[in-house]
């Protein structure tokens, strides 16, 4: 089945190679988007995911984390993230009912007022669960230092 996330994900590629890219990125020098221990929570969550949380883990280009909450016991992730910040990875979940669900994402980040990441998901699920959608992610604001004043 040739989806739009496909498609997408196709063109990027053939531009990359077309330039001479294979995909591997330069991470060397200040990225704009560092995703390394940063906590993201739904916007506007359906019931859901409504308390789900995910805590990300980047070395260089590579993505991982984990999930869960909500309707979801675990959840994990792993995937590439782009020079830009954008990411692409496949995800598994088991829900609290037991069934596994599987599938794949492609996020763009943008920044909130605050300098806290928001990010714009572009998502396909495979198999018995299929369907696709778009979500948003917003950056879990950082826990107080102990001690802290409130």
């Amino acid at each position: 089945m040739n989806t739009a996330i496909d498609r997408d994900h196709d063109r990027d590629h053939d531009r990359d190679h077309d330039r001479g890219h294979d995909r591997v990125y330069d991470y060397d020098h200040d990225r704009e988007y560092d995703y390394d221990g940063r906590s993201f929570r739904p916007a506007g969550a359906d019931p859901g995911e409504s308390g789900r949380s995910a805590r990300y883990h980047q070395d260089g280009d590579l993505l991982r984390g984990e999930f869960s909450g909500g309707d979801t016991r675990q959840g994990v992730l792993a995937g590439v993230c782009g020079p830009d910040g954008t990411l692409d990875f496949a995800y598994c979940m088991v829900l609290t009912d037991g069934q596994v669900v599987v599938g794949r994402c492609h996020s763009t980040p943008s920044r909130l007022p605050d300098g806290r990441i928001r990010l714009h998901e572009r998502w396909e699920r495979y198999g018995a669960h299929a369907a696709s959608g778009i979500s948003w992610l917003e950056e879990a604001v950082p826990d107080a230092p102990a001690g802290a004043a409130s």
